[in-house]
């Protein structure tokens, strides 16, 4: 079923819960990146243009200890906000009771506020009390376990929930799910909705040939979504040290790579399903350790004795960028190396520029890290959808429900 949009709820007048996706880099209480609340505007703005009292919350980080209630205050985002929006937004510093509801209740039609951390209900319990376990951690969890009441409170100061915070669309918290399961209406905002439309093209809908580019550490990482794309995709070029565990499955010697020994047979099991479906290395660059110095090219798929595998070689990048030359639909998910270290960089900056570079493509980034390299080489406006949510696109391409979207009301 289609969900809710924004344009199909009436909004002028009333007060409307905004569940944004504000978790921003924060140095020394300075927002250092401001992606994510340039990605809410045309949600913010269309609310204030069509009067709506707009509300807005967010988490922001991990509140695990009792000094994460100063590092991760929601002010500095208020200001950010206030600068982008050019206008007033008043910054509530607790996320319930008394000082939030006046806040609320004395709201003109067309203000924007913006209240506490969300997260903050995980150490602060319903009494307003610290609550921690006995080694000092945050014990009280009220959002990230979607505690009912809490929920059921947040839905009682609005009367419309815009869910657009794609980030959180894989976990069911407090202020997606429980908000949504406890107020008259609900629906989806400008970024959730096109992200759900991209995802659904490139995964669900694709034309063909698709393409499929899976890197990062770890096979465990991505069992779901070479699962879900060996029924979709044509191709599946596989990189990064999760290449290491197929190339052993496949009978290769990887020396001391990155390996998960129980993941073999899984990796033999796909191999065996995707018969030529599935494009591995056959080239690497090894070093004989984990640190950013100069590697060697090795001959083949193989990797010395002592040596171990840090990015995939030039003539794995030649042969990927042959795969990718006809495709139509291309999504990427993971690094194809250390993308970190200089010199184990060149695979994915490579993958990156052959896929920016294909003209009559529909090119998708599943957000992490890939979506970060893209950006930083400057290919951001290549691509026809870079995501912004890691986990949640990656559990999307998985073929999983996402808790966050599927609590939004059906049109």
């Amino acid at each position: 079923m289609a969900k809710k949009e924004l344009k199909d709820v009436s909004v002028s007048g009333k007060k409307v819960l905004v569940r944004v996706d504000f978790n921003v880099p924060m140095k020394n209480g300075t927002v250092t990146n401001d992606n994510r609340i340039t990605a809410a505007l045309p949600t913010i703005q269309y609310l204030i243009e069509n009067g709506a009292k707009v509300i807005l919350f967010s988490h922001l980080g991990k509140v695990k200890v009792e000094e994460d209630l100063k590092k991760l205050d929601m002010q500095p985002v208020a200001d950010v906000l206030a600068q982008k929006l050019n206008k007033t937004v008043k910054f509530v510093p607790t996320f319930e009771g008394s000082e939030l509801e006046e806040a609320i209740n004395s709201m003109a039609n067309g203000e924007v506020i913006l209240f506490q951390n969300t997260r903050f209900a995980d150490i602060i319990d319903g009494n307003g009390q610290i609550c921690l376990d006995d080694k000092g951690q945050a014990a009280a969890k009220r959002e990230s376990k979607n505690n009912p009441e809490l929920g059921k409170y947040w839905a009682s100061l609005g009367d419309v929930f815009v869910n657009d915070a794609f980030g959180t669309a894989h976990r069911a918290h407090a202020s997606n799910v429980g908000i949504a399961s406890n107020i008259a209406e609900s629906c989806l905002g400008f970024l959730v909705e096109k992200e759900v439309k991209m995802l659904s093209q490139g995964v669900d809908q694709p034309a063909k040939p698709f393409v499929a580019i899976l890197g990062g550490a770890k096979v465990s990482d991505k069992i779901d979504v070479i699962e879900n794309l060996l029924n979709k995709a044509d191709k599946i070029l596989i990189g990064g040290g999760m290449a290491y565990t197929f190339a052993v499955a496949k009978g290769d010697k990887v020396g001391k790579s990155l390996l998960e020994n129980d993941k073999i047979e899984v990796a033999k099991n796909f191999l065996a399903k995707g018969k030529d479906k599935i494009i591995l290395p056959i080239d690497n660059i090894e070093a004989p350790e984990f640190a950013d110095v100069e590697g060697k090219i090795t001959p083949d798929a193989n990797i010395d004795d002592g040596y171990m595998g840090l990015d995939i070689g030039p003539k794995t990048v030649e042969l990927f960028t042959k795969e990718l030359q006809d495709a139509k639909t291309v999504v990427w998910n993971g690094p194809m190396g250390v993308f970190e270290f200089e010199n184990y960089n060149k695979g994915t900056k490579a993958v990156c520029a052959a896929i920016a570079n294909l003209t009559d493509a529909f090119t998708l980034i599943g957000g992490g890290d890939s979506a970060a390299a893209a950006i930083q080489l400057g290919y951001k406006d290549k691509f026809t959808y870079i995501s912004t949510g890691g986990g949640a696109s990656l559990e999307y391409m998985e073929g999983k429900v996402l808790p966050g979207i599927a609590a939004v009301q059906d049109k």
